[in-house]
């Protein structure tokens, strides 16, 4: 597994990078998971519906071929990519899906954060309110896009849209139970470590 933090990028060259990262990949191409932070943005999903964009103001909306519907990144969010060949590994969509909330979930648990699982909708919550986000996107046998987890960031911009398409959907950051907040750098060292934990991924290569 390869380890490539990108920063801060904005999202429709990373989007294309991912793309092309999967079509060009082969049996024998790396596994790779992609850190970044991405200036304010919404992106749209396939199945996204018009009706959940309230008021994108001056923020761009992006439409994208990941799963679900609308969402919002913005500086302050850890957003990881995993750029996973599945079928390789022998493990199904849904376990891959739990192993990203799992860790996210261990994650914030080391900072007395409890959170969990909704089986009826993707992401991870504390109580009622969303704290990470989900979408994938399955082709050739791998999966791309990954995970938005909210660290310490404007979280007002969530106002203007159905948050993944459900309307009053309230989001929370770890900055709402931990101050001062941690850093991204230090959350994405303690996210990637539970990623490669509960994706029994035994080799680390940072980049």
């Amino acid at each position: 597994m390869k380890i490539i933090d990108l920063g801060i990028q904005d999202y429709l060259p990373v989007f294309e990078a991912m793309k092309q990262f999967n079509q060009t990949r082969d049996e024998h191409s790396e596994d790779e998971l992609w850190l970044v932070q991405h200036p304010s943005v919404f992106t749209q999903g396939m199945a996204g519906k018009a009706e959940h964009l309230l008021d994108a103001g001056d923020i761009p909306v992006v439409q994208i071929d990941r799963g679900g519907q609308i969402t919002y990144h913005g500086l302050g969010q850890l957003v990881v990519y995993t750029m996973i060949d599945f079928k390789r590994r022998k493990i199904s969509v849904r376990h891959l899906v739990s192993a990203l909330e799992n860790a996210i979930i261990a994650t914030l648990a080391e900072y007395n954060i409890q959170a969990a699982n909704d089986p009826k909708r993707p992401g991870v919550y504390v109580g009622e309110r969303k704290i990470a986000s989900l979408g994938l996107r399955i082709k050739n046998g791998s999966v791309y896009h990954g995970l938005a987890l909210n660290v310490d960031m404007d979280l007002s911009p969530f106002s203007r849209i159905n948050p993944c398409g459900y309307a009053g959907l309230t989001m929370t950051q770890i900055a709402d139970f931990v101050q001062p907040a941690p850093s991204i750098d230090e959350v994405a060292q303690k996210l990637t470590a539970h990623l490669l934990q509960e994706l029994d991924f035994q080799t680390i290569q940072a980049a």
